[in-house]
Order: structure tokens, then C-alpha cells, then sequence
């Protein structure tokens, strides 16, 4: 049997983060064991419906390059993919749920409801639900007789479809993730299937398209466990026992400090919880994205994969392809993993490195605008420096600035640690030095200087710190000699000359 997995997000806001792992785990799982990951949009609540969710979610996937083989927005021989779309299937299911016996309809006003849960709090009942010990009690096709039913109908009363769970029965199923997981019955309650509004609850649409659509593993949030034993014993109600699918309930991912589910606020956090920038302009509301920001999408897909799974060895950079052949679901963790935003950029810093310096360029060229003229080549060459120092595309600029224009602040506070007589007349001399070389190359230069100091008995620190601080303003970069090549000799002279009328200014205001 071909494995066939399903990502189905409810288009009721903008896609989280924690969602985006599901995806990529179910995606992962499918493609390592030569599968199928189907899309599907489960917007029953449409209450809670936001018009730009799907095309989100789309668009999330595509920029992580986790493709769906079908689903919406993919096509496939198993759609319509929406299950606004399906209603019709879903009620007919509903009502042969009923005909067998295994389901009924429910009357019940919302008032008449609250009163169910108050009385049941008053008498201080270890279980307030519409549940097998309360079903009695209420009006539904259980307790009223056919001309009652007939009547309410007639009069355009609302009602639902509720699931008739057996009383006092251990629901026992297998899970992936946390093994052996049993419910009983007596701890649950008799949940709507078919809701007034004429769409599917979640329970029974997720089984339905489930069993239709031949997915063969269900891999969702540990929130949904406790509404797998209901999924299971609607599997048995169907006859479909022989083909439900394998489950597995992935761990939460938490906030930083390991309490509670990870946040939707990323402002609150200081980091992005979403994948790409929204704005929500009904409420407005807006949040940044990891795109925008200047993550790889490959980088923070291996993060993200690492969040709740390992492979059992010490490597930690995986390609897509990679991720796919070790992933397995017995490498999930049971317990929750802590978002680790340092590790994610990290994890981005390799990516870059690892990138050729044309590729990284064009990235890096991005976030300029496009009014602004830079030679390419040169920027080739530069990011070849630059980016083992370099987080995200954009650092380029906030690092490397010095290369295109001269530093207009300096590090006070280590100019006056280390401008004193001694070093700025040696620097005086060491300037000359350079300025004769007629090979103002990375090699020569450093001989230049390294022979300097070592003939006058100096301490590099001395010599280099003041030297890069001259040429860039900065205290940390790749090699200065590396710097002055790119700069040029009349440039690098030039900075140095100026530097010391600066220099002299800070440290003499500071004595």
C-alpha cells in the first residue's frame, strides 16, 4: 500500500510556525518511504474563516519547498480538496451514522445546554458532558418520540448530529510517537458531528476524507490525542476498521523557557513565529516572517526538523533529500521541544557559508534597493570574506560598509585604550612603509607589517587593532591585510592619514 500522508491546516488565521513542522514532518515521512503528502484545507469554521489564510499557507509551503503531490492549489484524483466543498458527503456519512444507530439528533437549545452544566456543577459531577450518563436527560431522538421529532422539525428547530459513544468501554490504540495510548469511554463526551449551520465538526469531516482520500498516516499535534479515541471508534461505526490509518501525535514545540506552547505574539518573544510577513488589515495586526528577515529556506527547514526529531548521530546539516531518507517517526521525541532562535540562526549562518559566493551575492544584493548601482563582481568577491562572519543576506551590509565608503564612527573606547604616542608614531612609519610597496597585495602587506613589528620588539595587538580600526571603524572582521588589498593603497594610505586626526581628537578628549 503506497504511504499517503495529509497536511490539513484550518485556514483560521496565518499559519504558525508549530504548523510548518507538521507539514515537514508529514512531507518527510511521505518522500523517505516513497509516498504522497496531500493538502487539504479543513474550513468547516467558517465563523473563524480569514480570506488570505489558504493562499498563506500556499505560499508557505512553496518558499520551504514543501510540496504537496495534491491537494489545493495541486490538483489530484481525490479532491474537491476544501471541505466546504464536501458538505454533502459529509451529511450523508452523518446520517448513516445515525441509521445505524451509532449517532442522533440533538434539539437541545443553547440555554437548555447551560443548564445541563449547571446542575451537573452543582451536584459536583466528576464529569459535566452530553455523554452517555446525560444523553437521557435531553431532548434528542433518544428521549422524544417520532411525532416530537416530527413537530420540532416542522417548526424549523436547530439541531446537530451527535456521535452515541458505548458507556464505560477502553479505546486502546497504538501511536507512533508515544506507543500504547488508552481512553475510556466514561471521560468522553458525545461530540457533534454534524453541526446546524449544515458543515461537519472537525471529528467527522478529518475521519471521512481520511478514509476517501486513502490517507495512510495521520501525523498531527499532541493536541489531537485526546480526540483519537472518538476518530478510532468512528472507524469501527463505519465498518473502515480494516482501513484506518497509522497515527502519530508529534510533541509541542514550546517557548524558549520550556513553559507552555510556543506563543503566536513573536513581538512578545523577540523572534518571528511565522513564516512569511502578514498583515491582518480587519484587525490590524501584522508580523514578520523568517523570509523577510533572511532566512534560508533550507536552513530553517533543517532547524525545524531538529525540533521534536533526531537522527540518532551526531550530524547536524542536512539537505531536504537527506532529512527525507533519515527521517522515521520512532526518532520523535514524546516530550516538547524548546525553540531554540539562536540555534535557527545558527543553523542560517551555515547555509550561507555554505553557498557560493555568486549565489550568496545575489541574495545579499537583494536587500538593496534597486536604485542603488553596485558592481556585482565586486560584491562576489566581497561576500567571499565576509561570510563567515555573517548571519543573514542583509549583515553584509551593516559588516562590509567600510568597503565602499570610509568609516564615519570608530570604536572610542578601545581608540583610547590603544592610542598612545608610541603606537601612532609607529603607525606613522608603517604607513610609509606601505605607501612604498609596489605590491599592495594581501601577502605583501602582511609581511610588511608583521616584519615591522617584529623588528621593533611590538606587540601586534599594538599595531593590528589601531591598523583595522584606521581602515574600517571596526574592532572585528576578516584579516586587515585581507581588508587593505580590497581597498586599495591610495585608499588605505588615505583612511590611515585621516584616522589619526580623528584618533588624536577622541583620545585627547578622553584625557
Amino acid at each position: 500500500m503506497k504511504v499517503r500522508t495529509r497536511y490539513a491546516p484550518s485556514p483560521t488565521g496565518f499559519q504558525h510556525i508549530g504548523g510548518i513542522r507538521t507539514a515537514l514532518y508529514a512531507y518527510l515521512f511521505a518522500k523517505g518511504n516513497n509516498g504522497d503528502l496531500i493538502l487539504r484545507i479543513e474550513d468547516t469554521d467558517q465563523s473563524r474563516y480569514v480570506e488570505q489564510a489558504e493562499k498563506y499557507i500556499i505560499d508557505s509551503l512553496s518558499w520551504l519547498n514543501i510540496k504537496p503531490d495534491e491537494g489545493v492549489g495541486f490538483g489530484g484524483e481525490y479532491g474537491p480538496y476544501r471541505q466546504s466543498e464536501r458538505k454533502k458527503l459529509y451529511h450523508k456519512h452523518a446520517l448513516d451514522l445515525v441509521m445505524k444507530g451509532h449517532a442522533y439528533f440533538a434539539f437541545d437549545t443553547p440555554e437548555e445546554l447551560e443548564a445541563m452544566r449547571d446542575r451537573l456543577s452543582k451536584e459536583k459531577a466528576s464529569n459535566q458532558q452530553y455523554n452517555a450518563l446525560t444523553r437521557m436527560q435531553m431532548r434528542n431522538t433518544l428521549t422524544m418520540t417520532e411525532q416530537e421529532v416530527q413537530e420540532a422539525i416542522a417548526r424549523g428547530d436547530k439541531y446537530v448530529i451527535r456521535v452515541k459513544l458505548p458507556e464505560n468501554e477502553t479505546i486502546t490504540f497504538q501511536d507512533e510517537v508515544r506507543g500504547e495510548v488508552s481512553f475510556n469511554t466514561n471521560q468522553m463526551d458525545d461530540k457533534v458531528m454534524f453541526k446546524s449551520d449544515g458543515m461537519p465538526t472537525y471529528h467527522l469531516a478529518n475521519v471521512v476524507d481520511d478514509r476517501h482520500m486513502k490517507v495512510t498516516h495521520v501525523i498531527r499535534g499532541e493536541e489531537w490525542l485526546s480526540s483519537t479515541p472518538l476518530h478510532v471508534l468512528l472507524y469501527r461505526f463505519f465498518g473502515w476498521e480494516d482501513k484506518m490509518p497509522t497515527f502519530a501525535h508529534l510533541p509541542l514545540m514550546l517557548n524558549p523557557n520550556g513553559k507552555g506552547k510556543l506563543s503566536k505574539r513573536g513581538k512578545e518573544l523577540g523572534f518571528p513565529v511565522f513564516p512569511l510577513a502578514w498583515e491582518d488589515l480587519k484587525k490590524g495586526q501584522s508580523a514578520d516572517g523568517y523570509r523577510e528577515i533572511g532566512f534560508i529556506p533550507g536552513a530553517l527547514v533543517n532547524f525545524l526538523a531538529f525540533q521534536g526529531w533526531n537522527p540518532g548521530t551526531e550530524q547536524e546539516i542536512f539537505s531536504q533529500e537527506e532529512l527525507a531518507k533519515a527521517f522515521s517517526l520512532d526518532r520523535v521525541s514524546k516530550s516538547g521541544s524548546r525553540f531554540d532562535f539562536e540555534k535557527a540562526k545558527w543553523f542560517n549562518a551555515e547555509y550561507l557559508k555554505a553557498m557560493s559566493d555568486e549565489a550568496l551575492a545575489d541574495l545579499v544584493l537583494a536587500q538593496k534597493s534597486n536604485t542603488l548601482d553596485y558592481d556585482r563582481a565586486q560584491i562576489v568577491d566581497l561576500v567571499g570574506m565576509m561570510k563567515e562572519r555573517m548571519t543573514f543576506p542583509q549583515d553584509f551590509w551593516t559588516q562590509a560598509g567600510y568597503f565602499f565608503e570610509a568609516p564615519k564612527s570608530y570604536d572610542e573606547k578601545t581608540i583610547r585604550k590603544k592610542w598612545k604616542d608610541e603606537n601612532k608614531a609607529h603607525l606613522n612609519q608603517l604607513k610609509d612603509k606601505l605607501n612604498a610597496l609596489g605590491d599592495f597585495q594581501e601577502a605583501q602587506i602582511e609581511k610588511t607589517v608583521k616584519s615591522y613589528i617584529e623588528e621593533n620588539d611590538l606587540k601586534f595587538g599594538d599595531i593590528l587593532l589601531p591598523l583595522r580600526l584606521l581602515l574600517t571603524g571596526q574592532k572585528g572582521g576578516p584579516s586587515v591585510f585581507a581588508i587593505a588589498e580590497k581597498l586599495g593603497k591610495e585608499e588605505s594610505i588615505k583612511r590611515i592619514q585621516e584616522g589619526f586626526q580623528v584618533f588624536d581628537k577622541i583620545a585627547n578628549a578622553a584625557s
